[in-house]
């Protein structure tokens, strides 16, 4: 049987894998001591020169369709790992057939929910992670996405400022329709609760969460943060012709919760007296896009906000507001920005993304201010967070199982 490679840009360093062994018993040759989260499937993560891949056993069908289903997602810039590529026609050295094999661009500076707590996140935290898993799967249904397994386990999470980004990372199950039906998109809220209310007994078997943290509460809380993002970007708002001022405030609460209206489907009665407008496309990153707009800085949505306040901040304090927005915003980038960026030191690169630090440092510059009762420079801020702060974190662009 021949090996075959069906891959999307393919890393010519592919065919160097041990392909004629199981999954299971590659070595530390090819893999590296990434946190992975619980599957169903033999899983592990490759290092192929500088780029770093998820590879996972299963059948040969599921494989294509897992791989197509998520380039789908991808064109549709949806958040979910990037396919790489489908290797089958494996056998072993004894001529044995042995399952075909998914493989995904490892997703750099994310970690499975499991991998979180194991490096210090409180249970306090956790309505952060449902948030993010119901903006996940809210866009996902937008998109007319059938999920069918949702859970913290198929999911990998980003630091995003205060929160956390949402990333899918098993399609499996996933169905993209010409219309998702509301039962579907109830089920999948149903086997949401469910999964996740396990995982969080699990979590509390571990220890990990306290037992007196109730997963009836958490699970609540995501029925409810779905149903409210859910209204919020799907129902029809009714109003009259002199209340166009709703509709301002309407745009303006999606684009506060980190979402684009970029068409509406207007109608207004015979009389013209009253008007209903119900959001027809809606796309999220609406921080984010703005703030590559002005800077050229690909970051997440909560981080970008955070960068964008920032950069009014330093308008104001500089009295530049006479200047066009993207002037000020690269003269912000070559005097605060970058100057930060440069003074990470270099074992510290591995710590966090570079936005992430970012916020974390005006969250320092904070807490010193308060502290001292004047005022901080974030530069001197910088120092301080570099100095007594960054070299107690755990690397997270390449971190082991367990290691906190």
């Amino acid at each position: 049987m021949a090996l075959r490679i069906v891959a999307s840009r393919p890393d010519p360093g592919i065919v160097s894998l041990p392909w004629t062994t199981p999954l299971g018993e590659w070595g530390d040759e090819v893999v590296v001591p990434l946190a992975q989260g619980i599957s169903r499937h033999v899983v592990r993560i490759v290092r192929l020169g500088e780029r770093i891949y998820a590879v996972k056993e299963t059948q040969e069908p599921i494989a294509f369709r897992e791989y197509r289903t998520l380039r789908d997602l991808q064109r549709l810039g949806l958040p979910t790992v990037v396919p790489h590529a489908v290797v089958t026609g494996r056998v072993d050295a004894a001529g044995e057939e042995l399952p075909a094999a998914l493989m995904t661009v490892h997703l750099p500076f994310s970690l499975p929910y499991r991998a979180l707590f194991q490096h210090g996140l409180t249970s306090d935290r956790l309505p952060t992670l449902v948030d993010a898993l119901v903006v996940l799967l809210v866009r996902l249904h937008l998109a007319d996405f059938y999920w069918g397994d949702v859970s913290l386990s198929n999911v990998l999470f980003r630091r995003d400022a205060g929160g956390f980004a949402a990333y899918l990372v098993d399609a499996e199950t996933g169905e993209l329709r010409e219309t998702l039906a509301d039962r579907m998109r109830e089920w999948d809220l149903e086997v949401a609760c469910e999964n996740v209310y396990g995982e969080l007994l699990d979590l509390q078997a571990t220890g990990a969460v306290p037992a007196d943290e109730t997963p009836d509460a958490i699970v609540e809380r995501l029925r409810r943060r779905y149903a409210d993002l859910w209204t919020e970007l799907t129902t029809t708002q009714e109003f009259s012709t002199d209340q166009m001022w709703a509709l301002e405030q309407r745009i303006e609460r999606l684009n506060e919760l980190g979402f684009d209206v970029e068409e509406l489907d207007i109608v207004t009665d015979y009389d013209r007296d009253t008007i209903q407008v119900c959001p027809r496309v809606v796309e999220a990153g609406h921080h984010r896009r703005e703030l590559r707009g002005l800077t050229g800085l690909d970051v997440e949505d909560e981080q970008a906000r955070r960068i964008l306040n920032d950069i009014a901040a330093y308008t104001v304090s500089r009295d530049l507001g006479g200047l066009p927005r993207e002037v000020v915003a690269q003269r912000w980038l070559a005097e605060i920005y970058e100057p930060i960026l440069a003074m990470i030191p270099l074992q510290a690169r591995g710590k966090l993304e570079p936005a992430q630090m970012f916020h974390e440092i005006l969250e320092h510059r904070w807490f010193m201010s308060e502290r001292r009762g004047s005022y901080i420079k974030l530069l001197d801020a910088a120092r301080d967070y570099f100095a007594s702060v960054i070299h107690e974190r755990p690397e997270e662009a390449l971190t082991a199982p367990g290691e906190a």
